[in-house]
Formats: C-alpha cells, structure tokens, sequence
C-alpha cells in the first residue's frame, strides 16, 4: 500500500508539473499562411512556450480555411489576413472572428524586369499590375505617388486602368495580371507591381526599385485613414477569446524589438513591422 501510495503521489506531482508547464495541459493551435506568417510564428512560438503555453503552429495554403478553421474551433488563433478581408468574411458567413493586434504591413513595390531605372523612363514602357480590384487600384495610386501618372481625383481604392487614369505622360502601357505570376512574368516587361508576400514567395525582393513603395501613411478615403490602417496583416480570435492569456503573451513576443528587429532585417522593407490595435 505504502508502494501504491508512492506511485500516485509521484503521478499526481508529474501531471501537476505538465498541467503548469501547459497552462492547463490546453495545446493552442495557431492557424497562419506560408510566407510571411508562418516564417514570424516559427520565431514567436519557442518564446511563448518559455513562458508555459504549448504551441503548435498549422499552415494554411488558401485564403478561407484558416477562417473556417478558427470559427469551427478547429485553431485558436489565426494570423494572414487584413481587416476588410475579415469583415467581408463575417459578413458573408455570419461569424464573429475578432481583430486583436496589427502585426505588419506588406507594401506593394515596383520591381525591376527589363529595365532597372525608373528615370529617363522611354515612352511606352510595359508595368504589369495586379488584376484584382484592390490590388489594382493600390498599383495605380502607387504609380501616381512617384509620379508616373495620374489618377481622377476621388476614385480611391476602386481606381482601375480603364477608368482612372486621367493622365499618362509617358504613355505607358499598364497590363494587368494575377499577382501570382508577376515575378515569372518580369522578363517579359520593364517593371512590375508585386505585393510583398508574393514577391517574398517569388524571390525578387532584390529587384525592388529603391524609393518605389507604398507608404503606409498613404490616405485611403475611408474609415481605415490609411493603407496601413487599412492593410495590415492582424492576429484573429474568436469574439470573447480576446483577453485569453496566451493571446495577450502573443502580442507581447509579436511587439518585441527582437521580433521587430528579426522582420526588417529578414524582409528588407517587402514586410514593415506595425503595431495597429482595432
């Protein structure tokens, strides 16, 4: 009996000691896309484990999954997606998913194809684009920034190639295209507009053309103020899950300068560290 009795009081201290290593012995999932995402997660979870909470991160290849996978309690937390993306989803899906903390902003840039210069620009140089409405309209207000052409004043985020440009001194010739294939495509055309986790996935990065990226102070004529506002990639809960400890620990390891620091030197810019609450 007194062997028996040793056994258990052994146990009971082993699962005490796993339950405070685990907060609980609960396993959070983290739901994230590739690149960037997954690449910050990676460096984020052993700090959060050193803390107690078990961590296992999930990788997502599309754009609806991780969202169905955090309403369906399937993940804990996810991590891919700007706020207009989540409203359009809650709206669509009658669910309450919850913006916590703005992570970083993934500026769209102009990159480098056949030409490596946007001075002494000759008439008629090719810019791919990306053909979606929102990436479209931010490529042409990036064009206008740097003084390429020319937008009808008003038109904001539903400016297209059709039907906003008001003045293209150097007669460009602006093509449109899925934003996956404009690092393939880069031979092809003098620059091309690329957004930053597309670049990263396409390994251009070093063709960006200094001085030719989005700023995130960039008004954007809606509630959101900016593009960073507006674009910023947030860490996503269930609604009431928000002052959970493992999400308040999450934002602290995201806001801190070696995480700060490991995304400027990793992504040089194609990625810029924000910190945006809702």
């Amino acid at each position: 009996m007194k062997k028996l009795f040793l056994v258990v009081l052994v146990l009971l201290g082993l699962f005490a000691l796993a339950a405070c290593g685990n907060r609980g012995g609960e396993v959070t999932r983290i739901g994230a896309t590739a690149m960037p995402h997954m690449v910050i997660l990676e460096q984020i979870a052993p700090i959060l484990e050193e803390q107690g909470f078990s961590i296992e991160l999930v990788e997502f290849d599309d754009f609806q999954t991780p969202n169905i996978a955090l309403n369906d309690g399937d993940i804990d937390i996810n991590f891919f997606q700007h706020r207009p993306f989540l409203n359009g989803f809650n709206a669509a899906n009658n669910t309450d998913l919850i913006p916590v903390f703005g992570v970083h902003f993934e500026p769209l840039r102009v990159y480098a194809g056949r030409l490596n210069s946007l001075e002494n620009l000759p008439n008629g140089a090719s810019i791919a684009i990306p053909e979606d409405a929102t990436n479209q309209a931010r490529a042409l207000q990036l064009l206008e920034s740097i003084g390429l052409i020319s937008l009808y004043p008003g038109l904001g985020l539903t400016a297209t190639v059709t039907t906003g440009i008001a003045e293209n001194p150097h007669n460009l010739d602006i093509q449109t295209m899925t934003a996956q294939v404009l690092p393939r495509i880069l031979p092809d055309v003098d620059f091309a507009v690329v957004n930053g986790n597309v670049a990263l996935q396409g390994n251009i990065i070093d063709l960006y053309v200094g001085g030719a990226s989005e700023n995130p102070q960039y008004p954007t004529g809606d509630e959101f103020g900016n593009l960073g506002n507006r674009f910023t990639n947030f860490v996503v809960v269930r609604n009431g899950e928000q002052n959970e400890p493992v999400v308040a620990a999450l934002i602290e390891a995201i806001n801190s300068p070696p995480i700060r620091d490991f995304i400027n030197a990793q992504y040089q810019g194609s990625v810029v560290p924000m910190m945006i609450l809702p």
